[in-house]
């Protein structure tokens, strides 16, 4: 065997006991997640990585996102990234495709719910995050939407984040060109706005929380 083949095998052994042992943080989500027109380590998730590793919690986060995904989607590859990274925290941030196609209210609550399930069934606490759509199709399917996500954590018991955009979505200098995709300055306003209810959902222990679950996001995550 080579010296390089050697010394890259000898980096595995080392590095895979820590790596296997951080539980996972695996994130289900769409462009808003997926870091679209981002640079690399730019994106809300990348973000959630060095704050948790400042506060010294042993997490991994694993971006699961696709850009444009739907809550059908997610459902039908959720399974495998369950059986395959076995997290203990899973955030499901999916439905603004779905709104924005009119995906029936009834079929996104069914999905979201079923996803819900099946991350609870594997162990895993979940955490939902909280959509907003323009009121293109009416006043009616705009109210149902919005509901759903409360509705789909209430029946299946998962954690509701506040709206994700909150503060961003009409603020011309925190989108992209489009006006749909959040840009780089918008990343830590995202995490700002998960971390009161994602860290409780990370951190079990009560005396812990009290010590790393202030309501501001971390100690380098600069919010306007």
């Amino acid at each position: 065997m080579s010296l390089r083949k050697t010394l890259s095998l000898l980096l595995v052994l080392v590095c895979w006991p820590a790596w296997a042992g951080s539980p996972a943080i695996l994130v289900v989500g769409d462009s808003l997640s997926a870091g679209y027109g981002l640079a690399r380590g730019e994106s809300w998730t990348a973000l959630l990585q060095r704050d948790l590793d400042q506060r010294g919690l042993d997490f991994r986060v694993i971006n699961a996102s696709i850009s444009g995904d739907t809550t059908s989607g997610g459902l039908a590859r959720l399974p495998r990234a369950l059986k395959i990274h076995d997290p203990a925290v899973v955030i499901i941030e999916l439905g603004g495709n779905d709104g924005l196609r009119a995906v029936p209210v009834a079929e996104i609550r069914r999905n979201l719910v079923q996803m819900i399930e099946l991350s609870r069934t594997a162990g895993a606490r979940v955490l939902v995050t909280s959509i907003l759509i323009p009121p293109n199709y009416g006043p009616e399917y705009t109210k149902k939407f919005e509901q759903v996500f409360a509705e789909a954590a209430d029946t299946a018991g998962a954690t509701l984040t506040p709206f994700i955009l909150d503060g961003i979505a009409l603020q011309s200098d925190m989108m992209q060109a489009d006006g749909i995709h959040p840009n780089a300055a918008a990343q830590p306003r995202i995490l700002a706005n998960l971390w009161p209810s994602l860290c409780p959902t990370i951190v079990e222990d009560q005396e812990q929380r009290v010590a790393v679950c202030p309501a501001q996001a971390g100690p380098d995550i600069q919010v306007p």
